[in-house]
């Protein structure tokens, strides 16, 4: 049944960009001979594969949607691999899709070209025994119906594509789920819906919670990466959802953005988690998600880079089929003694720790530590100043940020979940969009920052320098508009601020207000000499997730006061390893 405060506006055709040699509707049964190769920049396929083109699966609405298929030739059962998104099933020679992985610095080799964007190869997951199928989810290409943006329709439709899977005569009876991004969302959803024959999921990274990570992160209307997942995906014949039109009309949490939260609680399938700390999309999502779901056998691993060139790793790829091969194949391989957490801790000079084993995220031996901000001295200290003083900048100003420092005399590890607790003022306004980031510097004061993808071209400096957070890390932020500062209580914890945005709350004159800003999980380690920085701006500090992306820009105006010390006593928390 459609959400009646849902918004819709026609669809458009799959533009050239977009359209790939597999695109055009031709149903029908062929086999790839080993050695075929789609096209010359890509990876020739290992073995033979059969591929069912186009083939029509009827959802329980009554909607018909087409899947490819593409699983090994002969007898055997074999379990299957589904990539649910809505980038065209058909895309995987397109130029978009090549145009990216030139951004980020892949060869197109790497894959077979039957791929679709961000999931599963067939060339290598059919040689190892599996198929891999296709959709062309509700509402895309040629698929019956009207499409929805990261929903529980997801969830349901990913249901009936998992059971119509596990009747075919060709299944073992076990589905899984992997890929990244919209393909991770995707698992979420259908994973909550408990289809009885889903095995095993795999989310690479994706969003848990569309308010909060993709329309209105901090109770701020940043909506430029939506308006290019709505205008940039989503093609077909009929109607797709205006979630831009949804988040102006409905600019506080309802029913609707509560039906664009999976139903963690109803997650209890076993599930490998891929997460980053470096992805201003997708990290506190996978995080969130992976700390709520109620999965026993459950995984995550903490990797250093970017999603697509992890992804498509071989070594990564290899522990993924070990993953797979034990619960879909009930291969005995020892996957269950692999540890529930592998975490990376980052340097940023080329000493990156990464697969720390761990029992739990973040590690046991993490003490939440709080360093206070000294408004006088702009330092961050052990010890609450005792006096109170506050530091302030003009929005219209530069600069229109405060910072604050600490210097470490030993080797300290920050892992774990940092959040900002602040008594915050507005002069001539009546509210704040406050951005704040943790930075590490060298021990001259330097910021150091480091690429997360092969592609460290000169065009790749002039796209990061401020901006395409995916391609370079530069630290932890955060953000909050003041007026949506009441915490949810169910969801809150003493790491991790969650907010309920459920009402505004507008700042009086003189009002001094205490206000908790999560920031993005991390980990990093310091070094004798080098230095944190702490910084609290009205303006966005790191600038979009990807380039072409209109920026937000904070609603700010007049004079932004953060008070310290005395009664006032502002805090960075943040998640310090024991020395040993």
């Amino acid at each position: 049944m459609r959400n009646d405060k849902k918004i819709y506006i026609p669809s458009s055709p799959l533009p050239a960009p977009r359209t790939g040699l597999l695109t055009p509707f031709d149903p029908g049964t062929r086999i790839l001979k080993a050695g075929f190769q789609i096209a010359p920049a890509f990876r020739p396929i290992p073995v033979d594969i059969l591929f069912e083109k186009d083939v029509p699966l009827k959802l329980r609405d009554g909607v018909t949607v087409h899947v490819d298929v593409f699983r090994p030739l002969g007898s055997e059962k074999v379990p299957v691999i589904v990539a649910y998104s809505p980038y065209g099933k058909g895309q995987g020679t397109s130029a978009s899709v090549m145009g990216v992985f030139g951004l980020v610095g892949l060869n197109n080799n790497v894959v077979s070209g039957l791929a679709k964007f961000e999931a599963p190869d067939p060339a290598f997951w059919v040689a190892q025994g599996y198929a891999i199928c296709n959709p062309d989810i509700r509402g895309v290409v040629d698929s019956e119906g009207d499409s929805v943006i990261w929903d529980r329709q997801d969830g349901r439709d990913g249901h009936d594509i998992v059971e119509w899977l596990a009747e075919q005569a060709w299944c073992n009876g076990k589905v899984g789920m992997s890929g990244t991004s919209y393909l991770a969302v995707s698992q979420w959803f259908t994973a909550a819906e408990q289809p009885a024959h889903l095995a095993a999921i795999n989310p690479w990274e994706g969003v848990s919670d569309v308010y909060r990570d993709l329309v209105m992160r901090g109770g701020m209307p940043d909506v430029g990466f939506a308006r290019q997942l709505q205008e940039g995906s989503f093609f077909g014949k009929n109607l797709k959802e205006d979630l831009l039109a949804e988040v102006e009309k409905y600019p506080l949490i309802n029913d609707l953005w509560e039906n664009k939260i999976p139903e963690f609680d109803r997650i209890t399938v076993p599930a490998y988690v891929v997460a980053s700390y470096s992805n201003t999309l997708h990290t506190a999502g996978t995080f969130r998600a992976w700390r709520r779901i109620a999965s026993n056998d459950k995984w995550l691993r903490i990797h250093n880079g970017q999603e697509w060139p992890d992804y498509y790793d071989e070594r990564n790829r290899a522990d993924l089929l070990r993953f797979f091969d034990r619960y879909l194949k009930n291969v005995e391989n020892d996957w269950e003694q692999t540890p529930p957490v592998r975490y990376s801790v980052l340097d940023l000079e080329g000493g990156d720790r990464v697969d720390l084993p761990a029992a739990r995220f973040p590690p046991t031996d993490v003490v939440p530590t709080r360093f206070y901000l000294d408004g006088r001295s702009r330092t961050l200290t052990l010890d609450a100043p005792a006096a109170e003083f506050h530091a302030s900048y003009a929005e219209a100003s530069n600069p229109n940020a405060v910072s604050f420092l600490t210097r470490f005399d030993e080797e300290t590890v920050i892992v774990g979940y940092p959040k900002a607790h602040l008594w915050v003022e507005a002069r001539d306004a009546d509210d704040m969009d406050l951005f704040v980031l943790v930075q590490k510097l060298d021990k001259y004061g330097t910021p150091l920052q480091a690429f997360t993808v092969p592609n460290q071209s000169a065009m790749a400096h002039d796209l990061t320098d401020h901006g395409a957070t995916i391609l370079r890390y530069k630290g932890s932020d955060g953000r909050l508009r003041v007026s949506a500062r009441h915490l949810d209580e169910k969801l809150a914890t003493g790491d991790v601020p969650a907010h309920s945005f459920d009402r505004v709350e507008k700042l009086s004159p003189g009002q001094i207000v205490d206000i908790e800003i999560d920031l993005m999980p991390m980990g990093l380690a310091f070094y004798p000499g080098q230095q944190l920085r702490f910084i609290v701006s009205s303006r966005n500090l790191l600038g979009t997730l990807m380039p072409a992306i209109e920026e937000y820009v904070g609603a700010n105006s007049g004079q932004h006061v953060i008070h310290t010390g005395g009664g006032y006593a502002s805090y960075l928390q943040l998640p310090v390893k024991a020395r040993k």
